[in-house]
């Protein structure tokens, strides 16, 4: 009982230390400058929300020194990974950007995230409870990366640079660059933003049989990539008194190459591999507003235009072995309206519709083996209130789908359903944020473009064969989950989401020929129980009863952040067992300001990731960053030692079968990130207020979307 109670304390004295910095904060939120009032909002490197957790990246050195996919892997609780894909505390991620669905994913996903600098990231959303005003096709969760937005008086710029080195085999580099150009006044705003990534890496990979206790090597690859991408992002804001109209074009260029050597069970090769993608992207976005500043009616119009082109050639044989493409075209119109009405207490309803169309073609050699189209139709009603200390969101979206299809050999198997999204939640308030929150949400998954595309836009060779499956069915969810949570950096969780056909990768071997496809599990159980605490350090040099006397701002500490996850996925006729996220990440403040961050990942081994069993800790990294801040704040530079013990690896065998499968890359490596926020000589040139939304819907950009 004594150590319950210990725990107890501490738990909440870490809760105390961020609290401790309210007071400080609130004398801070107004700042006058002759005959304005310039309103100051204080980031915070984690927030948690009743349906979300906010990470910031622009403020923190340690994730934003690579890209923006190395910067996710640093989250407590995501895994990403080329086998476990994307996923946050036990819930597959549907990913947005800038508050619009990527419908992207796989190999596809990986590489736009990577060509993407994470200094280009002003702040990442995980939206563990998505509302009824969300796509029922979210799935479990939503993460929604938002891109730095720096809308200024008058005309302003930033540019931002990073460079990191490896030396494993031998010495590669990685440099991005990117230049952002903004300029608002009362009446209209601009904002460009430009950039370029290169990056040079490797790749070891193996696929070994064990059958009869011997250890055959059936793929053994070394593949030396090159990849390089540019993109654009511009939008412009119009005024109308109290309307605003928004418009918004994104370019992203990538070009990928890579030569493999292989060897294995009877054969040797030597390839060439190029991967061409672009991606286009158009909103046009009318807000209209009203007298009562509550009352908000926005219509959205999006477009997105997906082309992708992979080759491989053989180098030995000097001929092409695969010509593969693919179109997808995307459109979303969406209408949004919400106001505050008479609850109980006080409440808010929200009502919207949405139509959407997804046109999906595949290519091989110039045949055409898929056409894939997918149209949604969806309306839904939510309503919020508020009775003394508690907290309601009760919510419903209705969707019809219609999916058909055809390959060049047979028709697809058609949906054509409508179904009913009920979500609920109940938050009891203890304090000010500290809250006791239980919620439900029913949601859907449709079947990703890249698990339908039967063409491989992977690396294959005579025994490892990729391929997609054209007949997938859309996956059910049901959602359960409770959480504890208290000003922000202390919480305590558990969920459960129960899955009907859910889509999952599958790795097979039929004489010692693999196979890698998507599959259908009937039933699927994922339980996931999570804790994050802070530990002042002064805690262990002043006690308890001393540190409590504090009143300081934990950006200015040293501290202890720890997180802990457990997983444990239930699969029907097979023994499944768990396994433990750890991480924990150290702010130590050295003199001069400068900040020395250590970032600790690690998880066990011997547990199922779906028909995978995690032989190798799947997530094992020690990361060192310094940083600090120049001029005024308006140069910021960082050093990074990532993967300094070199243990980062991937290491899964594959239930039912005697593979195991092998990969690593060439993580350890070193390098530097610079954003400097370029002078302006016009006095009236002030930061805008950077303040996050209060009500459920995205975190919209006010200028980039």
């Amino acid at each position: 009982m004594k150590k319950l109670i210990v725990l107890f304390v501490i738990f909440f004295q870490g809760i105390n230390v961020v609290f401790a910095q309210q007071t400080e904060t609130k004398e801070k939120e107004k700042e006058v400058d002759l005959n304005e009032v310039v309103l100051v909002k204080k980031k915070k490197a984690i927030e948690q929300k009743p349906d979300r957790t906010i990470f910031d990246f622009e403020s923190q050195a340690h994730l934003n020194s690579g890209s923006v996919l190395e910067g996710l892997k640093k989250l407590p609780g995501l895994i990403v990974s080329d086998v476990a894909g994307m996923m946050y505390q036990g819930k597959q991620l549907d990913v947005f950007l800038d508050g619009r669905p990527l419908n992207i994913s796989s190999n596809d996903l990986n590489a736009f995230l990577e060509g993407m600098p994470a200094n280009s990231i002003e702040k990442v959303e995980i939206i563990t409870q998505p509302g009824a005003e969300f796509p029922a096709t979210s799935g479990g969760a939503i993460i929604n990366v938002i891109t730095s937005r720096r809308a200024k008086s008058y005309l302003s710029a930033t540019y931002s640079s990073g460079a990191n080195f490896t030396n494993n085999d031998k010495f590669r580099a990685r440099f991005n660059n990117s230049l952002m150009l903004s300029s608002k006044n009362k009446y209209f705003g601009w904002q460009l933003n430009v950039g370029q990534n290169y990056r040079e890496s490797a790749l070891w990979s193996t696929v070994t049989n064990r059958a009869n206790n011997t250890n055959t090597i059936l793929s053994d690859t070394e593949a030396d990539r090159i990849g390089r991408s540019t993109f654009a992002k511009s939008a412009m804001t119009i005024d109308f008194k109290r309307d605003r109209l928004l418009f918004n074009y994104d370019v992203n260029y990538n070009n990928n190459d890579s030569y493999v050597l292989g060897s294995g069970l009877g054969f040797q090769t030597n390839d060439f591999s190029k991967n061409k993608n672009i991606r286009q992207d158009a909103v046009a976005t009318y807000q209209k507003r009203f007298d009562a500043i509550d009352k908000k009616l926005d219509f959205k119009f999006n477009f997105i235009r997906n082309n992708n082109d992979f080759n491989l050639d053989s180098r030995l044989m000097n001929a092409n072995v695969l010509d593969n493409s693919s179109v997808q075209d995307y459109f979303n119109f969406k209408a949004d309206y919400s106001e505050e009405i008479k609850i109980l207490d006080e409440g808010k309803i929200s009502v919207g519709t949405l139509y959407d169309n997804l046109s999906f073609e595949t290519k091989q050699d110039g045949t055409t083996n898929l056409d894939y189209t997918r149209r949604t139709a969806a309306t839904y009603l939510e309503f919020q209130s508020s009775y003394k200390s508690f907290d309601f969101i009760l919510g419903g979206r209705a969707e019809d789908y219609s999916i058909k299809g055809k390959t060049d050999t047979n028709d697809l198997t058609p949906f054509n359903q409508f179904r009913f999204f009920p979500n609920a939640s109940v938050q009891y308030n203890f304090a000010p944020q500290i809250y006791f929150n239980v919620n439900y949400n029913k949601k859907i998954n449709l079947p990703s473009t890249s698990s339908l595309n039967p063409n491989n836009t992977n690396y294959q060779n005579p025994n490892v064969n990729y391929s997609g499956n054209p007949q997938l069915q859309p996956t059910i969810f049901d959602n359960f989950g409770m959480k504890i949570s208290a000003f922000d950096y202390a919480f305590i969780g558990y969920s459960i989401s129960s899955a009907k056909n859910q889509v999952i990768n599958r790795v097979l071997e039929n004489s010692n020929v693999v196979s890698n496809t998507s599959i259908n599990v009937p039933e699927l159980k994922i339980h996931n129980f999570n804790v994050g605490l802070p530990i002042p350090y002064m805690l262990f040099t002043k006690g308890l009863k001393e540190t409590m006397k504090f009143d300081f701002n934990p950006d200015k500490i040293n501290f202890l952040y720890a997180y802990a996850g457990y997983q444990i996925h239930q699969i029907p006729d097979l023994d499944t067992k768990g396994f433990w996220i750890f991480n924990l990440m150290s702010q130590i403040v050295l003199p001069k300001d400068i900040k020395f961050i250590t970032n600790y990942n690690y998880s066990t081994t011997k547990g199922n990731y779906y028909y995978f069993v995690a032989e190798e800790s799947f997530s094992h990294s020690l990361d060192v960053t310094l940083s600090k801040k120049f001029l005024n704040d308006k140069l910021s530079i960082s050093i990074n030692f990532d993967d300094i013990l070199n243990t980062n690896r991937q290491g899964f065998g594959s239930s039912g079968t005697d593979l195991l499968l092998q990969s690593k890359s060439d993580t350890r490596r070193f390098g530097f990130t610079l954003n400097y926020k370029i002078p302006t000589k016009n006095k009236l040139a002030k930061e805008d207020p950077n303040m996050l939304n209060k009500n459920k819907k995205e975190e919209s950009n006010p200028v980039l979307n």
